[in-house]
């Protein structure tokens, strides 16, 4: 595939718009988050074989890497199970702001995994995400629950990104990376549904949930990652990072077109929203000008 800039600045957003009905798709699928995870992961470990075969021609790996990438996609699992049931617990809107406290995380993990110093802009950013979400849980208490699940959703998303960063430093292949991870996932949750007498026949999606499921999987999770990487050759880190952060902008917009009613909020959920975002677009820029 051989875009222009042009061509890859819009299918960024297509990409985006694409993550950002993750969350919907949570919300509309009738399975236990477990459930969902498991599938998705399942789905996505064949998918991106595949694309490994046919344009990587990279599939086995050493022992060493396969226990790394297991247990990094096992975060990963953790992550998306704590992602969908908030929503399910609430609102897709009240998830996906909870879950940019990501950057609060990150601000704190990267320092000490790279034993570097912790940047005072980082801190006050963070300081600001962490006034957001004190704004939204004081008037959105009723939803303790979902906005816990959120924040120990953007804690794990953190580590697996600081873990995943790391690798890709290393020179492993990113795909390759995101296979077996998927692999680690999969293989997690079903240990996980045996020990808890959890494994039985609701793990197969029915109806209308088959293809939801794939959508989540095959569309929104395999091919958003390949077309991903592919965009990276034609368009900046900084430009992809910053149309990134309207990834919670599309999805609320989405929520709201869906599911109407049910996903609106009070004024001050708003607002924490808002002081929310602009420190991801501030922190963003930052970095741009600070490199």
């Amino acid at each position: 595939m051989d875009l222009s800039k042009k061509q890859s600045l819009v299918f960024l957003h297509l990409i985006i718009l694409i993550w950002g009905f993750t969350g919907i798709l949570g919300k509309l699928i009738d399975m236990s988050s477990t459930h969902i995870v498991l599938n998705r992961m399942a789905i996505s470990f064949i998918c991106l074989l595949v694309i490994n075969k046919l344009f990587f021609k990279q599939l086995l790996i050493s022992k060493k890497n396969l226990i790394t990438y297991s247990l990094i996609g096992i975060l990963i699992a953790i992550h998306w199970i704590c992602f969908f049931e908030a929503i399910k617990e609430s609102t897709v809107s009240l998830a996906l702001i909870c879950l940019s406290s990501v950057s609060l995380f990150t601000s704190i993990i990267e320092p000490i995994f790279y034993k570097r110093k912790i940047y005072v802009h980082e801190l006050i950013l963070s300081l600001f995400v962490i006034s957001g979400i004190l704004i939204i849980f004081n008037y959105e208490n009723l939803y303790l629950k979902a906005i816990i699940l959120s924040i120990i959703s953007a804690f794990f998303a953190a580590l697996f990104t600081v873990l995943n960063h790391n690798l890709i430093n290393q020179k492993h292949n990113s795909t390759v990376i995101s296979s077996w991870e998927m692999f680690g996932g999969t293989i997690g949750i079903i240990i996980y549904l045996l020990f808890s007498n959890q494994f039985n026949f609701n793990i197969i999606p029915n109806k209308i949930d088959v293809l939801y499921i794939l959508i989540l999987s095959v569309i929104c999770t395999a091919f958003a990652f390949s077309a991903s990487i592919e965009i990276m050759k034609k368009i900046s880190p900084f430009t992809v990072n910053i149309s990134v952060n309207l990834e919670p902008i599309y999805a609320i917009l989405l929520a709201l077109i869906i599911f109407k009613e049910e996903e609106k909020m009070t004024t001050e959920f708003y607002i924490g929203s808002i002081i929310i975002i602009s420190s991801i677009f501030i922190n963003t820029l930052i970095k741009k000008y600070n490199v």
